[in-house]
């Protein structure tokens, strides 16, 4: 019985540590990386959370304000479709400000509160009407809405609405603002532009640029006219690296572009036929045109040297 009672308390206390070694692989060794990988997720949400969330469409007021609000949501997704009398392409203004304008791509959170402001392209302050409009005669190369008009109205009460945490007086939207590219203009390469188009943006874009059901019209008249921001080699690189492409496609995630390939896709693009925009040599005034501009102005580009 000796014998028997001396093996048995060591095979306890190997039985024993097994069981106190197991269970300090399992908090240690499985749960802190789950609890730090939850933490990582943590900081991430907050750190993308938007600084003045807009409030949801669920708790836009009832009666005559309310409905004015949902028809400019409409407006905004639906631009196209809803209001095709004012609008000359397959564009909307959620092609670019996506989600109703409250999402990742372009936000419009707070825009009318940093109106009225001062447009380097008008030469002038401008309204958020006039704003408006200016994506209507370029972006959808289309005409503008009447200024006293309900489609007007309805859309300024929508971007109000969205903007209605944003406080007072703020004239910037850091939250928002796009990074147009820096690179040489000189040295962007049309050519490799248009190979990396085949391969990062083809499948939604179409060979012919013409969208289609999957995508937009990027050149044609279908797309917009080349008095808009996006004919700008610059600005259209900078949304291009951050927003494309959508999804996976080959070697090209979301976000991957360098500003090269970006501003190599964007010249290849903007090298392809669109419409054109009437008075655009009235377009910067002041002569502060950028080095981008799609096209000569009356005033001149702005002089790098002074």
């Amino acid at each position: 019985m000796k014998v028997k009672n001396q093996v048995f308390i060591p095979v306890t206390i190997i039985i024993a540590t097994m069981i106190v070694g197991f269970t300090f692989l399992y908090f240690y060794v499985e749960v802190k990386p789950v609890d730090t990988q939850l933490a990582g997720i943590v900081e991430e949400v907050e750190e993308n959370a938007h600084p003045y969330a807009p409030p949801s469409m669920d708790d836009v007021p009832e009666g005559e304000e309310g409905e004015l609000i949902k028809l400019g949501e409409t407006y905004h997704n639906e631009t196209s479709s809803v209001l095709d009398g004012y609008v000359g392409n397959t564009l909307s203004c959620a092609s670019c400000h996506a989600n109703g304008g409250v999402g990742d791509s372009l936000d419009l959170v707070g825009i009318s509160k940093t109106y009225p402001q001062y447009n380097p392209r008008a030469g002038r302050d401008v309204s958020i009407e006039d704003r408006i409009n200016g994506c209507f005669i370029r972006s959808m190369n289309g005409k503008p809405l009447p200024a006293e008009g309900e489609e007007m109205k309805a859309m300024v009460a929508y971007y109000d609405y969205i903007s209605t945490n944003v406080p007072d007086g703020t004239t910037e939207r850091p939250w928002a603002k796009l990074e147009r590219a820096k690179g040489d203009l000189t040295k962007v390469d049309i050519d490799e532009g248009r190979e990396l188009y085949q391969q990062a943006c083809i499948s939604c874009h179409g060979e012919d640029g013409a969208g289609g059901a999957t995508g937009l019209a990027l050149w044609g008249e279908d797309s917009y006219n080349i008095g808009a921001g996006m004919a700008r080699i610059r600005t259209a690189a900078g949304y291009i690296q951050e927003y494309m492409p959508k999804a996976a496609i080959g070697e090209y995630e979301p976000g991957s572009l360098t500003e090269e390939q970006a501003m190599n896709i964007a010249a290849y693009i903007n090298s392809m036929d669109r419409p054109d925009f009437p008075n655009k040599i009235h377009d910067w005034p002041n002569g502060d045109a950028p080095d981008d501009a799609a096209y000569e102005t009356l005033a001149g580009k702005k002089d790098e040297n002074k």
